[in-house]
């Protein structure tokens, strides 16, 4: 079996961590070590797995290769416990051309995140990929 799990770098873990658990409702389910401060943190989100990783030595101002994509609900009702969490809206969500509504945000340590939620057709049914079934 083959599963990918996407980690997250950084220098402030607990504030990534309340970040992800703020906005999305991400629910730890791991941690190591168990005592002391964290130098992991599993966090599910949904049927979705994130890790975070303290590194001291990480630097958020550095680009980024990664983008993560969350499929959620409500992208426009998200987009203020973005900012409240600490994070960066950059625009107005946006319905793409292939059926998607995209938000653009940033987490508190610049990472990239779309917040996307499929969009009707004309006929009423759903057009975009969300694993909801839509």
């Amino acid at each position: 079996m083959t599963t990918v799990q996407p980690i997250i770098t950084t220098p402030d873990l607990d504030r990534l961590r309340a970040f992800y658990e703020g906005v999305f409702g991400a629910v730890e389910e791991r941690r190591h070590p168990d005592d002391g401060p964290a130098f992991f943190v599993g966090l599910r989100l949904g049927d979705s797995r994130l890790g975070l990783v303290h590194d001291a030595a990480a630097d958020p101002s550095t680009p980024q290769r990664i983008l993560l994509s969350v499929a959620v609900d409500d992208v426009d009702g998200l987009l203020d416990r973005v900012e409240a969490a600490g994070g960066r809206v950059l625009g107005p969500p946006t319905d793409m051309p292939w059926g998607q509504r995209v938000a653009h945000v940033h987490d508190p340590d610049g990472n990239m995140v779309n917040l996307t939620r499929p969009t009707l057709g004309s006929d009423g049914q759903v057009r975009g990929n969300h694993p909801k079934g839509g």
